[in-house]
């Protein structure tokens, strides 16, 4: 009976802290929307049941548009690749990229327990954030984070949602920065990494800065959750 126990207790804890685990277990969170309502939602990878069986083969996915057309349609989605700028995998010089095991580890173990301290940021603007976006993000679009007296209410909520206190004119108190991912639509997509470089060039401390380089292609690319579009809740 010990045994067993000590198995058991093996396996649920490997089970918690293992990363590759967590599409199947599933992160729990509550996303907030920009309409103010809020949702409890799983994360987790969305595998309908036709799809379980479809073999690993030459046959089924190198074909043109990288799936057969043998494979079930809800087991494969459409992208348009031509669009955008293929960005770098290092940004930046001490800034870190993840890719989707390490958000979602990040979502259960940080922003979701202490969002004081870490934060999840979909740096898209908010037409983008709302049509959907991974659940628990917080919009910050990367175009709040520069000075506009036009936007003064949205550049003044971005920083305080950042923990960042403003000093001046591009003067800024760092000391309870949060630690951020900062992500939007792909790699082609240039809306975080413009975020991220407004940030250093304020100084914001770059071991807080964390780039999702794949963003919302990779995610939904793995059938990874989104939130539901607004306008259709």
């Amino acid at each position: 009976m010990k045994t067993i126990l000590i198995l058991c207790f093996c396996f649920f804890y490997l089970y918690a802290i293992n990363p590759i685990l967590l599409p199947i277990k599933g992160v729990s969170v509550q996303h907030t929307y920009s309409n103010g309502k809020k949702e409890e939602i799983l994360i987790q990878r969305e595998v309908q049941g036709v799809c379980l069986d479809i073999p690993i083969n030459t046959n089924t996915f190198q074909s043109e548009n990288l799936a057969s057309k043998s494979v079930d349609e809800k087991c494969k989605k459409t992208f348009i690749t031509t669009k955008g700028v293929i960005q770098p995998h290092t940004l930046k010089a001490g800034i870190t990229t993840v890719a989707e095991l390490e958000v979602l580890d990040f979502i259960e173990t940080m922003s979701s327990k202490n969002p004081n301290k870490y934060i999840l940021v979909d740096s898209r603007t908010s037409d983008w954030f709302n049509t959907g976006t991974i659940p628990s993000a917080v919009n910050i679009p990367y175009d709040e984070l520069t000075y506009d007296e036009d936007f003064e209410e949205e550049y003044e909520r971005a920083y305080k949602t950042l923990g960042v206190k403003i000093l001046g004119k591009n003067k800024f108190d760092f000391t309870d920065a949060k630690t951020a991912i900062l992500f939007c639509n792909g790699s082609w997509c240039a809306q975080s990494p413009r975020a991220i470089k407004t940030l250093i060039k304020f100084g914001y401390p770059k071991e807080k800065i964390i780039w999702y380089r794949g963003g919302i292609a990779s995610w939904a690319g793995v059938s990874l959750t989104l939130t539901k579009n607004i306008e259709t809740k």
